[in-house]
């Protein structure tokens, strides 16, 4: 999934630390390592795909 264009609202959020690496194991599952705001785009989405 490409990143968003220019011009969308940007999202801005503090996380822990342990949610961090929760967020950065499952960016190593992926075949591609999605930089952080991928993997999270990617998690959202499976998220309000179901």
């Amino acid at each position: 999934m490409p990143a968003p264009k220019r011009g969308n609202p940007p999202l801005t959020i503090r996380v822990s630390e342990e949610l961090l690496k929760k967020i950065d194991n499952r960016r190593r599952d992926e075949d591609d390592i999605p930089t952080r705001p991928e993997m999270v785009r990617r998690i959202l989405e499976a998220y309000f795909e179901e």
